[in-house]
């Protein structure tokens, strides 16, 4: 890898190249040489170097020049170390103000420029992954929205996204807490930096610490070797801590330290590690009683939910049901290489006014069933493998229900079924309609099922 990192030296001191090309050079990077700026401008235009290192003071164009044109022409695509004498320190730090990424001084240990070198190439190198992942989310994701209420959270988010401040993402599972996560990070000034996703629910209290905070080797049995913990693989990023509601009271008081001090300790350590991260918190817990009964510390929900965004159910934003519907279809097109043509009038019926109380989450995976399963190009409900409700027609002449009561009455027999078809497995239900094995067993307590189970 190291061998294919190129390298543009602009010096007017031909030893002074010479001297910086033999240091590269051995260390497998390919040196490039130009003895002046407009040399180096020259150069660029028919080859690419990710990288220049270039002299403040030349004749003609100098380093400063050089440095606007190149950033101006190829932004982020090529950094610029400047080389300067210790009397042109205070231009130097001026260049890195019109973003020159670092500068060296001539006659300093070169260990320190090759720290810089490394430095710049992980920083191209993250710029890359970003550029592929931004790429690859927008195929994942579906950002656009005919939802008025959508419309305004994505208009919040452009204004939090450049701040370091706190956001707290409500609404019920499934309903893309993570995804709006993801677009805040893509559209903030650590997108080229790492954005770390944790589930709270999936770990108990011990691992959970271990997974936030890392542990030391031998900090306890089965810590076999030294582990960094997600904090500190997300510095200079984005943590996502979905479920935030989930996590124990020591721990809330630990994570509330963290974000005073910014520092963290590994478990078998003491040692204060430095952590730089943004922090993105979501729940579909009621943080506020939460609070109440003492399950969830005040100090700390003041603490993250600096910015709160209530992110609405899929039921309350149908006009989007559609596009959704068209999207999942042409991702798991594409990811699973099937020919699909169309979806069958019925289907796409029943999709448009089904309920989906597993939310995004539970139509997405609907989608992926239907194109799995589908034949002959065309999305059937026949071939859905999953229970299937007929749409009501309505009828002018029968009393409506309360939406309270047709909804309960429609949960309890979709849970049912669902149950059923599933020789009442809570686990393979939950994983079968989308939601979390808590959220089904908060169902089956609330309607009562289990004595139905039973029989």
């Amino acid at each position: 890898m190291t061998k294919q990192f190129k390298i543009l030296i602009v010096d007017d001191e031909a030893e002074q190249r010479e001297a910086i090309k033999i240091i590269l050079e051995s260390k497998g990077f390919m040196v490039g040489e130009a003895s002046s700026g407009g040399e180096a401008l020259d150069l660029l235009e028919g080859e690419f170097y990710p990288l220049v290192l270039c002299d403040y003071i030349m004749p003609g164009i100098n380093g400063l020049e050089v440095l606007k044109r190149i950033k101006q022409l190829y932004g982020e695509s090529i950094e610029v170390i400047i080389f300067t004498g210790y009397g042109d320190v205070e231009s130097a730090v001026e260049a890195m103000k019109l973003g020159a990424f670092g500068y060296f001084i001539k006659g300093n240990n070169p260990d320190e420029l090759l720290l810089e070198i490394e430095k710049a190439k992980k920083l191209l190198s993250l710029g890359k992954k970003h550029s592929l992942i931004a790429k690859k989310n927008e195929k994942r994701y579906l950002y656009r929205t005919k939802n008025q209420k959508m419309k305004e959270i994505l208009s919040i988010l452009e204004d939090v996204a450049n701040t370091n401040a706190n956001v707290l993402l409500l609404g019920e599972s499934g309903v893309g807490k993570e995804v709006i996560a993801q677009k805040i990070h893509d559209m903030s000034d650590r997108a080229k930096m790492p954005f770390v996703a944790i589930n709270c629910q999936y770990f108990s209290s011990n691992l959970l610490e271990s997974e936030l905070f890392g542990h030391e080797k031998g900090a306890f049995t089965g810590a076999n070797e030294k582990r960094i913990g997600r904090f500190e693989e997300a510095n200079g990023g984005t943590v996502f801590l979905d479920e935030i509601g989930e996590i124990s009271n020591e721990i809330q008081v630990k994570f509330l330290r963290v974000l005073e001090n910014r520092t963290i300790e590994r478990l078998g350590s003491n040692k204060q590690i430095p952590v730089d991260f943004r922090l993105i918190c979501a729940t579909n817990r009621d943080l506020i009683k939460e609070v109440k009964n003492y399950n969830f510390r005040e100090d700390l929900f003041y603490r993250i939910n600096t910015i709160t965004i209530e992110i609405p159910p899929l039921r309350k934003r149908r006009e989007d049901i559609e596009d959704m519907i068209y999207f999942f279809m042409d991702m798991y097109k594409e990811e699973l290489k099937k020919d699909i043509k169309e979806v069958d009038n019925n289907t796409l019926k029943f999709l448009l006014n089904y309920d989906y109380p597993g939310n995004i989450r539970e139509l997405k995976n609907m989608i992926e069933r239907l194109v799995v399963l589908s034949k002959n190009g065309i999305l059937k409900m026949d071939n859905l493998g999953a229970i299937s409700f007929p749409v009501k027609e309505s009828n002018r002449s029968q009393k409506v229900a309360p939406y309270e009561k047709a909804k309960e009455e429609f949960e309890k027999e979709y849970f049912y079924s669902a149950l059923k078809q599933h020789d009442f497995n809570v686990t393979k239900t939950a994983d079968a309609i989308g939601i979390s094995r808590r959220q089904l067993i908060n169902k089956i307590n609330e309607y009562n099922l289990r004595q139905e189970m039973d029989h």
